[in-house]
């Protein structure tokens, strides 16, 4: 079987595929509507691991309806955005999102992230804080509280790193991710997702777009290199000085999400933020687990509009 195309990523729906430019890279893009009044307030949004734009269907359409110019987009490495072999660390990701909102034509931007996608956010917010104007981050704590967390809790420890160690290794992580056709997959949704979501008819389309996308050549080494350079950087002057950058107080509002059955994150990890946001709304979803945006997308969507609303 050979190996899908990138633009597999590209399907048919309520929306319009383009591509953007940003840090010298092309950069897959989606909204739901290129027609919206030119000062629609944008709102950008940042998959995880393991996914790419479509984990955004749901508050793509949502948030468009609400006025609000909604983009997800495929992260460095993924789907049908560049794949270059270095660029993977907190600094070059800021900058990615930076340069991807002054190319979608906005001063600012509301940025919306989940896992890896989340800590995209923080750092944004952190290092180009003239661009960001919100940020609300699904199943991921601000880095410097999950590792405090996988340092001094011995849960968040061992939910965190007992699937992670091994993908530092060169190859065996590409390996893994992509034999069986993706089959990596099968597990890794099964066992973050809530019960009730993997009940679903929606939980099979996902595992096979995912599984997919991750076959695309480069997905599964570009997206390793997220978690291996975030690890690394921990024993490394530069992730000393990341670290020492993000130990800021936002000045931005900041909405937290995480599934009440999430086995991943804990409870007291996500709470643990709000050390770092002064303006930290933090709310548990019942009925879901690490994926809150496609396990409860009703609620998901209220609460970012109930968020966006508010006064600043």
């Amino acid at each position: 079987m050979s190996a899908p195309d990138p633009s597999v990523v590209r399907f048919e729906g309520p929306w319009t595929h383009f591509d953007v430019r940003s840090n010298g890279l092309r950069f897959h893009a989606v909204e739901a509507s290129p027609r919206l009044p030119a000062d629609a307030p944008l709102v950008l949004m940042l998959h995880g691991f393991g996914e790419f734009w479509w984990s955004w269907r749901h508050q793509l359409t949502s948030l468009t309806e609400a006025g609000y110019r909604a983009v997800a987009v495929d992260l460095r490495g993924y789907g049908d955005s560049d794949k270059p072999p270095r660029g993977y660390d907190g600094w070059t990701l800021a900058g990615d999102t930076n340069g991807l909102i002054r190319s979608l034509g906005h001063s600012n931007a509301t940025l919306v992230g989940h896992a890896d996608g989340g800590l995209v956010c923080w750092g944004t917010a952190a290092l180009h804080p003239r661009v960001v104007s919100r940020i609300a981050v699904v199943a991921s704590p601000h880095p410097i509280a999950l590792r405090r967390a996988v340092l001094r809790n011995k849960d968040q420890r061992d939910a965190f790193l007992g699937g992670f160690l091994y993908k530092q290794l060169p190859r065996f992580g590409e390996r893994t991710l992509t034999k069986n056709n993706g089959a990596y997959l099968l597990d890794y949704f099964r066992d973050r997702a809530g019960a009730r979501w993997k009940e679903s008819w929606e939980f099979d389309e996902v595992l096979a777009r995912n599984r997919e996308a991750i076959q695309i050549p480069g997905v599964a080494h570009c997206m390793l290199e997220y978690q291996r350079w975030a690890y690394r950087s921990q024993f490394r002057p530069d992730g000393m000085r990341f670290m020492d950058l993000m130990d800021t107080q936002l000045g931005v509002p900041v909405l937290a999400l995480r599934g009440r059955d999430d086995s991943y994150i804990t409870n007291a990890t996500m709470a643990a933020s709000r050390d770092w946001a002064p303006r930290f709304d933090y709310w548990q979803v019942p009925g879901a687990g690490h994926f809150v945006h496609e396990e409860q997308p009703d609620r998901t969507t209220k609460l970012l509009l109930d968020w966006l609303a508010k006064d600043d």
